[in-house]
């Protein structure tokens, strides 16, 4: 019997309990670094706060809101405003995700996540899955908050039918800040990136105001608003957190997640994204 016969055949691939400890280590560090920065937490909730309590507060004698799905009567401003409020926490939570990305990357800590022998899909996708269940903890907890001032869905269940839309519009926001995240090379700049993107998504969308008001306005920048993922996420919340699901912003926020989590896995393959940038 020749050496090479004699010889252990080495395992190929690896099994899903490796996969799990990898996705294990991955959620916890982000958990862990998560709860070591409290001012993130409140930051995360600060904002929002602010607008619904004293933007929405301000404004809600002057800008009516009129029957429109899901809603079935008359809804307050407030109420009106709170999925995007949601939403825009999920994309500040996955900016916020993407920077410690990029201060990894300066640090030498991400070349220690990139050379394991996971495929680096799977570790990408791991990273985005924990800054989405990041996230998610932080959306209830303004829930939490906006409960006491009778901000609530018409049922309990509505709590419960809204996470399956936090999820995937928090993977979209995530794999976004991902995809920015590889073409920054220094963490200075990704703060005016960051201010360039949010603001606009933000404004630019059905958050603050219905798009029929937009339309009556300005019928381009309507348009602006219907192609923005943004919208189609506040919309995916809002019908869900009334029970109901809005087939189109789920098909957006879904192929966009897909989207851009694609382009962020070839922008960090190091053979034609960053590596191969930094290096030139």
């Amino acid at each position: 019997m020749s050496v090479q016969s004699a010889a252990p055949a080495e395992p190929r691939g690896f099994s899903l309990v490796q996969y799990a400890v990898c996705l294990k280590g991955i959620v916890w560090r982000e958990a862990l670094r998560f709860l070591h920065q409290r001012e993130r937490f409140v930051s995360a909730l600060v904002r929002p706060l602010v607008w619904l309590f004293i933007f929405a507060a301000g404004f809600r004698s002057v800008l009516g809101v009129s029957i429109i799905p899901p809603y079935e009567t008359y809804v307050l401003y407030d109420v009106y405003i709170t999925p995007g409020l949601i939403a825009m926490i999920q994309l500040f939570n996955g900016m916020q995700s993407s920077l410690s990305m990029v201060y990894d990357r300066e640090m030498g800590n991400m070349r220690t996540l990139l050379v394991s022998p996971l495929p680096r899909w799977y570790l990408l996708t791991s990273k985005l899955v924990a800054g989405a269940s990041v996230s998610i903890l932080q959306v209830y907890a303004f829930l939490l908050i906006a409960w006491f001032w009778e901000i609530e869905p018409p049922t309990l269940w509505g709590y419960l039918t809204i996470l399956p839309a936090l999820i995937l519009s928090g993977l979209m926001f995530g794999a976004l800040g991902m995809l920015l995240s590889s073409l920054i090379r220094q963490l200075e700049n990704f703060a005016g990136v960051m201010n360039f993107v949010i603001f606009p998504m933000f404004f630019a969308s059905s958050a603050l105001y219905p798009l029929w008001r937009v339309r009556e306005g300005s019928p381009w920048l309507a348009f602006v608003c219907e192609i923005n993922p943004f919208t189609h996420a506040v919309e995916l919340i809002r019908f869900a957190f009334w029970g109901q699901v809005n087939f189109t912003s789920l098909a957006v926020v879904a192929g966009c997640a897909a989207l851009f989590l694609g382009a962020a896995i070839i922008a960090y393959d190091p053979s034609r994204g960053m590596l191969m940038r930094r290096e030139g």
